[in-house]
């Protein structure tokens, strides 16, 4: 099953899509269970809930689903953890060793948004580029945690993620900070869909991303160096993960830093896709300064 939230951006509302027998995609409410996919709906057991509702029959059908915008699969997350350079040729194409530990960096929560939206380059953003990755949804807090085992029962499910980064304002000279190009306005679109930890291999995940339709990344979740259970257990050794927030894993080789690809233009069409979890299109446009009072 396929957990998203439908509707314009504020009012969307929780759902679920289902393959038919015949491969056609159904959609049905989730307003009987929950008001919204959020901690509190993933804390409560809420998947295990829409599961016994799809297998009851109780769900009501939601009409012309197919045609209203896609959401972020989350509501709002409190905490959105990026890991970087969880790769190894990516972390070559970035001219750094593999590391030993996870790197790990908070983006604010406010650069969620849908996986279909137009997505701002800054206004003064030379060296915008693109990131596939693998998202992890959290389901119930995790802190100090024992084992990667504990950590794999904190996971309620993955969603596609691109982490859309400045690398200017990332990395070069003493004002570089990886917070600075990884907090921009629309640069964490998430989804289309959450599905649950125990219905896909998260480690054997196809992951690719194209730039005009022309191909850039393209790899496997089973090149990662530190898997989604190994990243939960670490981060909640530093921080306490709660329900709904958002884990991205890291991006692989073939992004614009490596120097192989121009960086991303307004008008450029980005699109990524994590196997199983859908793809992402995102049309690119120059964001304006505001005007002075």
């Amino acid at each position: 099953m396929k957990i998203m939230r439908l509707g314009e951006s504020g009012s969307e509302q929780p759902a679920v899509m289902v393959t038919a027998e015949d491969g056609s995609s159904r959609y049905f409410s989730l307003l009987p269970l929950t008001a919204d996919v959020d901690g509190g709906f993933l804390a409560a057991g809420g998947l295990d809930e829409v599961r016994r509702a799809l297998a009851e029959g109780s769900l009501p059908v939601l009409e012309g689903a197919a045609h209203l915008r896609v959401g972020s699969p989350v509501a709002r997350p409190g905490t959105v953890v990026g890991i970087g350079m969880n790769y190894a040729a990516h972390a070559a194409e970035s001219g750094a060793e593999p590391p030993t530990i996870p790197v790990v960096f908070l983006k604010p929560a406010n650069t969620v948004t849908g996986p279909f939206d137009a997505a701002p380059v800054p206004p003064g953003s030379s060296k915008y580029d693109w990131e596939v990755e693998l998202g992890i949804v959290i389901g119930r807090e995790a802190s100090y945690l024992g084992s990667a085992e504990e950590a794999a029962g904190c996971i309620a499910g993955y969603v596609t993620a691109n982490d859309l980064s400045e690398r200017d304002y990332q990395l070069p000279g003493a004002a570089g900070q990886w917070t600075k190009g990884k907090s921009l306005p629309g640069s964490t679109p998430l989804g289309p869909w959450l599905v649950p930890a125990e219905e896909i291999d998260a480690g054997t995940l196809p992951l690719r991303s194209w730039v005009n339709g022309e191909p850039r990344q393209d790899s496997s979740t089973a090149g990662l160096i530190f898997d989604p259970a190994t990243l939960v257990h670490h981060c909640s050794q530093y921080m306490r993960l709660e329900p709904g927030d958002v884990v991205l894993t890291g991006t692989p080789e073939g992004v614009a830093l490596s120097g192989r690809f121009p960086y991303l233009q307004p008008g450029d069409v980005v699109e990524v896709e994590v196997e199983g979890l859908g793809r992402q299109r995102q049309e690119l446009f120059r964001a304006q300064p505001a005007l002075a009072g």
